[in-house]
């Protein structure tokens, strides 16, 4: 008899590993099948590891990105073009890890778990994918920012939509340089690497659109104060710098003229808990949605928990430890425009099947309420004061833009030059479009970044406003 009870549990024990077994199997089978799928040894996809079977990635304009031809992938016969996109496209053999070829293989090469690669086999093509990004705007991008590293985005502040991506230095995809990986001078510093979406900067004084909503939010007389600039001024046991001696100056001003010493006195103010949380509330140090559900942006990052006062008063004009993504930052501007509602960024506008089924289309997707409405509108007052009463509105003719400049100090050394920045929106509800520029390691903003936002958004006027 025990005998037979010890066969029984020796079964019950093999079924019940059996079942355990075939558990795991389908687990794996379910998480990994698509890897397994679009592993580089696959010939039906791959050659020497490079894709080479796949659908086509449109621009919103309908200019075909890349295509298959002859089992090999095709790129546009434009070499701007090529170099503008080659970020947001990416490259087939998967450097660039962010790109459309790479994030989304699955969808570019029809690939579903329960078919396969079936489709691919039975029409020689995958699905095709159409991006929002506006072909010609992006070359526009790309001309402006010329031989200097950055990022220049544009995002339809209603929708979503990002309309331009440009992330230098770029290189030609036809023309691969050999000395991608060997050069020492730092031209290619990055070069795989979309800096929109995974770069991080020192915001310099477009984080004084963050401290100006904190001081509205919790400064009652804020707007009727006056501040005294001599150049510099002590906050705690140290001085904070002024880029000039500006006098006597109310809130609106110093905004428009970026002063230093005000918004340093205003941080101090404010104290670290209110500036930390006004800054978290808008997304710091949180991760934001992975943009169209499969591209990651680097993390914003702000932490001013240990910072003495005088830290406190240069995180409170951008400087300090404080790091900004782009892609988080025209997000936060987009807010503002779009009366303190916040929506989510994406970059692909649609997904069809070989034959011509509509697999997927974008819509708007709200990220919560950044501002109330009585906020934005106090900012977007004081942005389009810079721009309408310091910048000039030559920069964007009929366009009422908002806008601020940002010059970030990166290095002690003083040979190092500073990086350049820009965050705009138009107020037309004909052109309802937020921009942020980027230039490293050049001038003060308004004779580097602003130039190349006023190209920019001139393109983008000509192709969706008029």
């Amino acid at each position: 008899m025990k005998s037979i009870s010890k066969r029984a549990l020796a079964l019950y024990l093999i079924i019940l590993f059996f079942i355990a077994g075939c558990v795991l199997l389908f687990f794996n089978l379910v998480s990994n099948s698509g890897d397994w799928a679009m592993n580089r040894a696959n010939r039906h996809l791959y050659s020497n590891g490079v894709l080479v079977t796949a659908g086509d990635i449109i621009s919103s304009d309908g200019q075909v990105l890349v295509t298959t031809e002859d089992s090999k992938r095709v790129y546009s016969d434009n070499k701007a073009l090529r170099m503008a996109t080659l970020h947001t496209v990416g490259d087939s053999a998967g450097y660039i890890a962010s790109g459309v070829q790479t994030s989304f293989r699955d969808e570019l090469t029809g690939y579903t778990l329960l078919d396969g690669v079936y489709n691919l086999k039975r029409y020689g093509r995958g699905n095709d994918i159409t991006l929002t990004i506006n072909a010609e705007v992006c070359e526009t991008a790309y001309r402006a920012l010329g031989q200097k590293k950055g990022t220049v985005a544009v995002m339809n502040y209603k929708t979503g939509e990002l309309v331009c991506i440009v992330s230098t230095p770029t290189y030609d995809i036809n023309n691969k340089p050999g000395d991608i990986l060997t050069d020492t001078t730092g031209k290619y510093d990055g070069v795989y690497m979309n800096r929109f979406f995974s770069g991080l900067y020192t915001p310099g004084s477009t984080f004084k659109i963050i401290t100006a909503a904190c001081a509205v939010e919790n400064i009652p007389d804020i707007f009727s104060r006056t501040f005294t600039c001599k150049g510099k001024v002590q906050i705690g046991e140290g001085y904070v710098i002024c880029s000039s001696t500006h006098g006597e100056i109310t809130f609106e001003e110093a905004l428009n003229r970026s002063c230093n010493c005000a918004f340093a006195e205003i941080a101090a103010e404010l104290g670290t808990e209110k500036l930390q949380a006004t800054a978290e509330r808008l997304g710091f140090n949180s991760s934001l949605n992975k943009v169209s559900g499969k591209i990651s942006c680097a993390k914003s990052r702000i932490d001013l928990q240990t910072a003495s006062e005088l830290d406190l008063g240069w995180a409170g004009i951008g400087q300090y430890t404080t790091l900004i993504n782009p892609c988080h930052m025209l997000t936060v501007i987009s807010s503002v425009a779009n009366g303190g509602k916040a929506v989510e960024p994406y970059l692909i506008k649609s997904i069809s099947s070989p034959e011509g089924e509509s697999l997927f289309s974008a819509s708007e997707t709200s990220a919560g309420e950044y501002f109330d409405s009585a906020t934005a509108a106090k900012l977007g007052s004081l942005l389009r004061s810079n721009v309408k009463n310091y910048y000039g509105d030559s920069y964007f003719p009929s366009m009422e833009f908002c806008g601020k400049t940002g010059t970030a100090e990166i290095s002690d050394n003083e040979d190092a030059k500073p990086n350049a920045l820009f965050v705009g929106y138009s107020q037309l509800d004909s052109m309802p479009f937020a921009v942020i520029v980027v230039v490293e390691d050049t001038t003060v903003s308004i004779t580097s970044a602003v130039p190349i936002a006023s190209k920019v958004m001139k393109a983008v006027k000509a192709e969706y406003a008029s």
